[in-house]
Parts: structure tokens; C-alpha cells; sequence
């Protein structure tokens, strides 16, 4: 499957945790290895500064002088060195933006509790304040959770699609990404962050084994 269309809204996986979702606005996620400059971005949405999410060289593919770059503060201090058409906004976690009448955009921790690359070192640790986004289309409720743990913050989140990471030593692994989907019951789950650097379609075929939401698995755009 290509996208996955519900109430209006059409979502497209273009490869590792980068996607586009479609309503009355262009939303791009995360763009990371955009093969063709559209410039045809009505909102970019960085979820860290991570160079495999936050990537001003396919920022500049997408952006044109109308389109909000919605983005973490230190992501901000970095995209200044580059020449990119667009208005910038900073966002923490907690933080809502609305856009246009239909469209409000939250953003919602993203931090690691348990996942060290040193002792005492978190990849993702939560005074950083990087975040996924909760993003409300009217009338239905998409999650990007970026890079994360299943954190206490999550437990109560209600989405109608959850598009999770799975398969790496640093984020959610395949078994607590269905944890975690099993626990906030979406009517869909999309798995993302594998296929790149880590992970294979066979850990996005176990996820849909260990999930009672159905799990989509898109195909790259």
C-alpha cells in the first residue's frame, strides 16, 4: 500500500521516519533522503536534531517562502547557517500550534528512559525536549512519535493512527512498539525507522504479528 487515506487525510511514508500527510495543508515530517525538490511544503515538522530527522538539505528541497518549519529550539540555532525560504517557529513539548481552521498541531514528549549509549548517557534524554507531534485534522488524530521509549506521558494519548519507531537499540524495539500500540489502541499503526541505518521489513511483519490495532505497513513514496 502506497498511503493510507482515512477521513480525508492521505499519509505517505517517503522512507525511514520521513512523511508526507495530505489534508488542506502539505505537511512533511522529518524529510530525510528526499530523492526530488517539490518545494511544495505548506508545513515542515522536525521532530530533533538528529541528522537523520533534522536535515536542512531536504528541508531546502521542500520549503518556499510560505511554508512554516515548525522545529525543536536547537534545531533552530542549526537551520539559521542555511540559506532556507520559509518562516521558522520553535516548539517544546506541551506546545499547540493552530493552522489554518482545521489543523492543530501538538507537541508531545519524545525521550528515552532506558536506552544508554554510555552509562548514565541517554540517545534521547528528556531535558533536551525533543518531541513527536499529535497533529488533529478536524476529525481525526494523527501521532508521529519521532524518537522515543513508551513514556509515562504516552499512556493516555488517543490517536486514530500511531506511527511508531521500531527495530533500533535506541529507540522503542519491535516488542515495545506493540506494547505500546496495544496499550493506546489506534484503529491504525504504521511502523517507521527501519529500512535505512537499522531494521527490515521482517521487524514491521512482527509488529503486525504482536499488535491488536491494524498494523499498515506503506510502501516508500
Amino acid at each position: 500500500m502506497k498511503e493510507l487515506k482515512i477521513g480525508g487525510v492521505s499519509i505517505k511514508w517517503l522512507g525511514h521516519s520521513a512523511f508526507e500527510i495530505d489534508y488542506t495543508k502539505k505537511i512533511y515530517i522529518d524529510p530525510y533522503n528526499i530523492n526530488t525538490a517539490k518545494n511544495d511544503a505548506d508545513i515542515i515538522l522536525i521532530s530533533h536534531e538528529h541528522s537523520d530527522h533534522f536535515s536542512p538539505e531536504d528541508i531546502k528541497k521542500l520549503a518556499n517562502r510560505e511554508t512554516a518549519i515548525i522545529l525543536t529550539p536547537d534545531c533552530l540555532s542549526k537551520l539559521s547557517r542555511f540559506d532556507i525560504l520559509g518562516k521558522s517557529f520553535t516548539i517544546r513539548p506541551g506546545n499547540k500550534v493552530k493552522i489554518g481552521e482545521k489543523i492543530l498541531v501538538e507537541a508531545v514528549p519524545a525521550y528515552n528512559i532506558n536506552k544508554f549509549k554510555a552509562p548514565g548517557l541517554l540517545y534521547h534524554p528528556k531535558e533536551n525536549d525533543w518531541v513527536g507531534y499529535l497533529i488533529d485534522f478536524d476529525n481525526v488524530k494523527v501521532y508521529f512519535a519521532g524518537d522515543t521509549d513508551f513514556v509515562p506521558e504516552l499512556r493516555n494519548l488517543k490517536a486514530d493512527v500511531a506511527i511508531v519507531p521500531l527495530s533500533c537499540s535506541n529507540i522503542m524495539i519491535t516488542d515495545e512498539a506493540a506494547e505500546f500500540v496495544n496499550s493506546i489502541k489506534p484503529r491504525f499503526a504504521i511502523p517507521m525507522h527501519y529500512g535505512t541505518k537499522v531494521g527490515t521489513t521482517e521487524d514491521a511483519e512482527k509488529l503486525k504479528k504482536l499488535s491488536r490495532p491494524e498494523v499498515v505497513i506503506l510502501e516508500k513514496s
